[in-house]
């Protein structure tokens, strides 16, 4: 019997959030922020550390620098209930990663110095810890850049051991968008794209028509719309679910959280329409404190938060 609920494979670093900067940013000159936090960034760890916190059993593997950097990703990781035990730390030149991010009135800006995640590499990887699960999950598919080669491999061996498996892009910062994320979409049960995703990644203008193509490659594809909700598309077949009205403090991590809400439930069999409404409630909690990850760290919030919207649609 597996131990774990869901394996993780993904980068591991923290988010630097700075508030309150002036537009446009000024070049050669000291510009004041009015508030930052420092919290748990990267996909693959806000999506398994709120998981976690939601109460499925989650093991994560990734690869750190021996710096501040890491210890603190990793304690707040394992603070979440994760099982860390097969992060790999490595001493050398290159750190842990960090991304800094500038919220905006029109969005964003994400500056990312991405580390250890471009190293890791599948010799970092423990198989047979992964295959465990019940599901295997990847985060940031451009993002690594030594594991990237060897990831249809890795999604084929998951699922010829009988684990279902799940994958969020997420963005491509080079934009290209290459072809090779289709042959690792062949063995993939869920994948999890944002309304930009969908369009970048089938070369359509038309959200429909490319939420058509990624039905046609993989059983369930759940397309995230932030504050207009989700839709799942099964076959020829759709699934609607709309958004919880909350007053949103940072979007920051809100896919991710959606992507673990909706995953905590397709784990224990539940229908679409469930596993969409957990995933945009588990969204809607993520924008209620700044980071992806707080909302789900302060144990009262989230208790709090959950219990006054377990009914509401």
């Amino acid at each position: 019997m597996s131990n774990l609920d869901v394996s993780v494979v993904g980068e591991l670093n923290l988010d630097l959030i700075l508030y309150g900067l002036p537009e446009p940013l000024a070049t050669e000159h000291e510009v004041l922020a009015n508030r930052l936090t420092l919290t748990l960034g990267s996909s693959s760890a806000i999506f398994a550390h709120n998981l976690a916190v939601m109460g499925s059993r989650v093991g994560f593997i990734s690869r750190i620098g021996d710096d501040p950097l890491g210890r603190i990703s990793l304690e707040r990781l394992a603070q979440g209930g994760v099982d860390v035990s097969k992060v790999r730390t490595v001493n050398g030149p290159t750190t842990t990663g960090l991304t800094v991010i500038l919220p905006r009135s029109q969005g964003r800006l994400i500056l990312t110095y991405p580390g250890t995640m471009f190293e890791m590499c599948f010799e970092d990887l423990d198989l047979t810890y992964l295959a465990s699960a019940k599901h295997f999950h990847l985060s940031s598919f451009f993002l690594h850049r030594a594991l990237r080669p060897r990831f249809a491999d890795l999604f084929r061996q998951m699922k010829s051991a009988g684990l279902t498996t799940s994958l969020d892009t997420n963005d491509d910062p080079e934009d290209l968008w290459a072809d090779d994320l289709l042959e690792v979409l062949q063995y993939v049960d869920v994948f999890l794209p944002n309304e930009r995703e969908v369009i970048k990644i089938t070369r359509t203008n038309n959200l429909g028509e490319g939420l058509a193509k990624l039905a046609n490659i993989v059983p369930l594809v759940v397309m995230k719309q932030g504050p207009q909700g989700a839709v799942a598309r099964k076959g020829a077949s759709e699934v609607t679910s709309p958004p919880f009205s909350v007053e949103p403090v940072d979007s920051v991590g809100a896919g991710d959280s959606f992507d673990a809400g909706f995953i905590h439930q397709f784990v224990r069999g539940a229908d679409l329409a469930t596993c969409l409404r957990q995933g945009n409630l588990a969204g809607a909690c993520s924008t209620t404190k700044p980071g992806g990850t707080e909302a789900f760290r302060d144990c009262s919030h989230f208790q709090g938060f959950m219990g006054r919207y377990a009914t509401r649609r």
